[in-house]
């Protein structure tokens, strides 16, 4: 039977998957910073696999990591309290597993916030992070979406991400197309200064139409493969084609269809979660936003606030797909034509989109 998709679960070889999981399994190297070590060492701590577990035992968070691949050494780690290590937020990526209520009650205790990420990148839950609305904060954003302020706010948010796409426009390969995103992006963000829409559905058709350029000119971009006359892999996933997934009825990015805008999918769901905890955290209200209309379920101002960031992740992940060389076995098509990433690299990939985001916060672009 002709293998018509990489790293197909019934198709795989077994050797090959565990090579795959152990090689994104390794950490990069990261540069040591000079001067005296942190006296806290608050970083993320990021999980994966099946069978995934956490529990309190004696007064400290016991946390298991799944397994991905066979032979796999269990990763058990416990958690005291005021431990130097203690981590930032627990982010839990494409897995499965179990927790107990008073692991809850245990990160909520230290402001610890509990993040999972499924598979097709979505945001789907985060737990154990306290916070209040702040109603001084509150008054302001409802103050400001009445009226003129509102399209102010949108008009900047707007404004810093066409800084920040010009920025990350740079960092691709040369190409036509990416010569003609960065001279749209230079014209917009000048006549965004001079002359600004009088609505939001003007701002939004300009920006919409610098989306259109901006994601064009990723299709320079070439993923380096290995070992495709024994593992093939469809056509298209030698360049990128665009941010649309094939998938989807309407064009929308929803199950990537391609492994870059899966990889995308899964910085941006990051991302949404980083913007979030910074909202919330701050006391305003996520659900009051200027650029993204509200509707039921949708935290509008969270999608406001990482309009300006996507360019940063969108960065990390250029970065990423132009310093690797990939396999086959690192992706599967799903029979619906998603692509799904190798649990080991995603876990990897929300890793590089945190440490993109280190020291940004979303909150510093609300101008009120």
């Amino acid at each position: 039977m002709e293998k018509t998709f990489a790293g197909a679960d019934t198709l795989g070889d077994d050797t090959t998957w565990l090579e795959r999981s152990e090689a994104w399994s390794i950490p990069p190297v990261v540069k040591k910073k000079p001067g005296r070590a942190a006296r806290h060492l608050n970083q993320p701590l990021i999980l994966t696999g099946h069978g995934l577990r956490m529990l309190v035992h004696q007064g400290s968070l016991v946390v298991r990591g799944g397994f991905t691949h066979y032979p796999q050494k269990p990763d058990e780690r416990r958690i005291f309290p005021g431990d130097r290590g203690m981590p930032s937020r627990i982010i839990i990526v494409d897995g499965n597993g179990s927790l107990t209520l008073d692991v809850m009650t245990w990160l909520s205790d230290r402001s610890i916030p509990l993040v999972r990420v499924d598979w097709r990148g979505n945001a789907v839950t985060m737990l154990g992070s306290s916070y209040g609305l702040n109603p001084e904060h509150v008054k302001g954003q409802l103050r400001a979406q009445g009226g003129a302020d509102a399209l102010r706010i949108a008009n900047s948010l707007i404004h810093a991400k066409l800084r920040n796409c010009l920025d990350t426009l740079a960092t691709l390969p040369n190409s036509v197309g990416r010569d003609r995103a960065i001279d749209k992006h230079k014209r917009e963000i000048v006549l965004l200064k001079r002359s600004p829409p009088r609505s939001i559905p003007k701002l939004l058709g300009i920006e919409g139409a610098a989306a259109l350029n901006y994601f064009a000119a990723w299709q320079s971009l070439r993923m380096n493969w290995r070992t495709l006359k024994t593992r093939p892999i469809p056509a298209g996933w030698l360049t990128f084609e665009s941010r649309a997934s094939r998938k989807g009825k309407t064009g929308d990015n929803i199950g990537a269809t391609h492994p870059i805008n899966a990889c995308l999918n899964y910085a941006y769901a990051i991302l949404e979660s980083h913007v979030r905890m910074d909202i919330v955290s701050h006391g305003y209200d996520p659900t009051i936003g200027y650029l993204h209309a509200y509707k039921r379920g949708r935290d509008a101002l969270v999608l406001d606030l990482m309009e300006p960031l996507r360019a940063i992740v969108d960065q990390a992940i250029i970065e990423f797909v132009q310093s690797n060389e990939f396999h086959p076995s690192d992706f599967t098509i799903r029979k619906d034509g998603a692509c799904r990433l190798n649990p080991q690299m995603a876990k990897r990939l929300a890793s590089l989109a945190l440490n993109s985001l280190s020291g940004k916060s979303a909150v510093s672009q609300l101008p009120l």
